[in-house]
């Protein structure tokens, strides 16, 4: 087990550093000049050779890049805002701040979406499909089915203001479930304020999920009932409930768990629809605004933290999967 996950480990270092190259080449090579960027229209020659000095734009590329990886892991001085700690991403074109400082501000709201988002489309999402190929064929499989499709097809952002208008609005004195607040509450500063606030984005947010693990659970589930070994043990007298949970279930969860790691670190990556129907100020509507405004240094680092997020979901579910099967270890 141990040296499977050392081959995990290493191998998302080479993409996080890939992704970094790529990332930091596109974003500043291919722009003419990114201080013009921060400098705003009304600029002088002058004005844009001191940026270039103090964000260090006029050394070459790979220098430039060089300086940014070592401000991420030991800090980086600049000559106009002095010493940026680390995790040091640069200073943002708009704000004249750290874009560490307005990730960690965002971060927290985005997490407690995710959580409370995979959880319900987990959950409900499994829950459908065990129900569906247990009872192939009845009309709770139909229903099921046709309910996973219907949420499957349909969008977030037309359930979000229906919801928002249904719960928060007509049946608000018996939900609570109010959006009119101020700083979006997270879990360790107010966990019933989070609650509150995140379960109904979360639940809409969760619909198209677990529409679609209900159908894949479904198939997943009916695939192995029809394995030789499932019927080998309900041949030797093994109660169908017994090989259903036993058997057939942890052969289905593979592939579920693959795909739960990446729908998992896209959801800590920044739910851009969600959180922009319901007013969060999470990841996804920090990237947006930092794209609107050309901030390159906010984008760059947006994108990173939303890569490393899902980077090391995906090894920690590549590491669940390989409990489950031990095959995979040997892969």
């Amino acid at each position: 087990m141990l040296p499977f996950l050392i081959r995990r480990a290493l191998g998302a270092v080479i993409i996080l550093l890939c992704i970094s190259a790529i990332t930091y080449v596109c974003f500043y090579a291919i722009v003419p000049n990114p201080a013009l960027l921060s400098c705003g229209k009304n600029c002088s020659p002058a004005l844009i050779h001191q940026i270039n000095e103090n964000m260090g734009f006029s050394d070459p590329i790979y220098l430039q890049y060089w300086k940014f990886m070592h401000g991420i892991f030991f800090g980086r001085d600049f000559p106009a805002f002095g010493q940026c700690n680390v995790p040091c991403f640069g200073y943002s074109f708009a704000n004249q701040q750290p874009v560490w400082a307005a990730i960690k501000t965002s971060y927290p709201t985005t997490f407690s979406l995710a959580i409370m988002g995979a959880a319900f489309f987990l959950v409900i999402g499994v829950s459908l499909g065990l129900i569906s190929a247990w009872r192939q064929g009845r009309p709770i499989d139909r229903v099921a089915s046709s309910v996973s499709l219907i949420g499957q097809s349909t969008q977030i952002y037309f359930l979000g203001p229906l919801a928002i208008l249904l719960f928060s609005y007509y049946f608000n004195q018996w939900f609570g479930w109010g959006l009119n607040r101020g700083a979006d509450p997270t879990w360790t500063s107010d966990p019933i304020g989070s609650l509150n606030g995140m379960l109904l984005p979360a639940l809409i947010m969760s619909v198209i999920f677990w529409s679609n693990y209900s159908r894949q659970v479904r198939s997943l589930m009916l695939e192995q009932l029809s394995e030789d070994h499932i019927r080998t043990a309900t041949a030797k007298g093994m109660s169908k409930p017994y090989v259903f949970f036993r058997y057939a279930l942890r052969g289905a969860m593979g592939p579920v768990l693959t795909i739960f790691g990446i729908d998992l670190g896209a959801v800590f990556g920044g739910a851009i629809i969600t959180e922009y129907t319901f007013s969060l100020h999470g990841l996804g509507r920090l990237a947006v605004s930092s794209v609107n405004s050309g901030d390159l240094p906010l984008e760059m680092g947006v994108l990173l933290f939303s890569a490393l997020s899902i980077v090391i979901f995906n090894v920690i579910i590549d590491a669940s999967y390989a409990l489950i099967d031990p095959r995979v270890r040997l892969g």
